[in-house]
């Protein structure tokens, strides 16, 4: 009797901002069971923890370890030794982009760098990262170079390189986005969410987002809402299909709004779960002023 195959377990690492957010969330809607930012000490109890249940169906996991990680990094080694007795086949994949395309990156998203909460300017916190990562990235099994990557390229390298299936699909990504910031370049469709109710004006809903239960329930109580729903998942349902080609891969479709926090998520996430419920199989959202 042959052995039993080992299960994967992908440790997602990198540069922060090279897109190891989009990977993670790739794996997951791979089928694989994700932590994100997990203490480095903590991953075989992680691990074990996490291989419980169904023997019928194994598990297969993926996990951040990165410079937000607490734990001295230079025990990865040890640790994936231990992660490896429990029937797991790790893999490393280092993440990474110049400093020149990071630095641009940063100024798109307006977001801060882990690092930056040490007063250290952005150029400076990008060099910091590296020299601490030095121990993850001399461990790489697989090193992808995100830069000049879209959200769509990124995607398909993670699900060619770690798909569960040899099954090629149509790959949906289903993106939110403020006008103000502008119209995603690579849009299949737009559809425009500013005629519909905004949470926006009520002081209770102004500070989450269209992921939230509290939002959702809003918008389940608006009428226009609903019609809006309705006449798009007809629209896509139609189409859609008829884009699945030999030679296309992937179709992206933004939602805008004002402020790219309420109205926009929230539709894309409705379509998004409406495109798993029908049968696609690679289906994501990216909320572009969230992340």
């Amino acid at each position: 009797m042959s052995a039993p195959a080992l299960r994967k377990l992908i440790i997602v690492s990198g540069m922060s901002g090279s897109g190891k957010t989009v990977a993670l969330r790739t794996l997951e809607d791979l089928g694989f069971h994700c932590a994100d930012n997990l203490p480095l000490e903590m991953l075989p109890q992680w691990v074990e923890h996490s291989d419980e249940g169904d023997e019928e169906t194994p598990v297969n996991l993926a996990v951040s370890l990165d410079v937000r990680s607490r734990g001295d990094l230079a025990r990865t080694p040890e640790l994936l030794s231990s992660v490896g007795r429990l029937g797991f086949d790790p893999k490393l994949v280092f993440f990474d982009a110049s400093n020149e395309f990071l630095l641009t990156r940063y100024a798109d998203t307006r977001r801060r760098h882990p690092l930056s909460k040490y007063g250290l300017a952005l150029a400076d916190a990008i060099t910091l990262e590296r020299q601490v990562l030095k121990p993850l990235s001399a461990l790489a099994d697989i090193r992808i170079d995100t830069g000049g990557m879209n959200v769509h390229q990124l995607r398909r390298e993670v699900i060619t390189a770690f798909a569960l299936s040899d099954e090629r699909t149509l790959s949906l990504l289903f993106e939110s986005f403020a006008y103000r910031r502008g119209i995603p370049g690579d849009a299949d469709f737009v559809f425009d969410a500013r005629m519909l109710p905004n949470p926006h004006w009520d002081a209770v809903l102004r500070p989450l987002s269209g992921r939230d239960a509290e939002v959702r329930q809003y918008f389940e109580s608006q009428p226009d809402v609903g019609i809006y729903l309705d006449q798009i998942r007809g629209f896509l349902d139609t189409w859609l299909p008829k884009m699945e080609t030999d030679t296309r891969s992937y179709v992206t479709v933004a939602f805008g709004c004002s402020g790219g926090r309420h109205r926009s998520v929230y539709l894309a996430e409705q379509l998004a779960r409406h495109a798993r419920e029908t049968g696609w199989q690679e289906v994501a959202t990216y909320h572009r002023e969230l992340e």
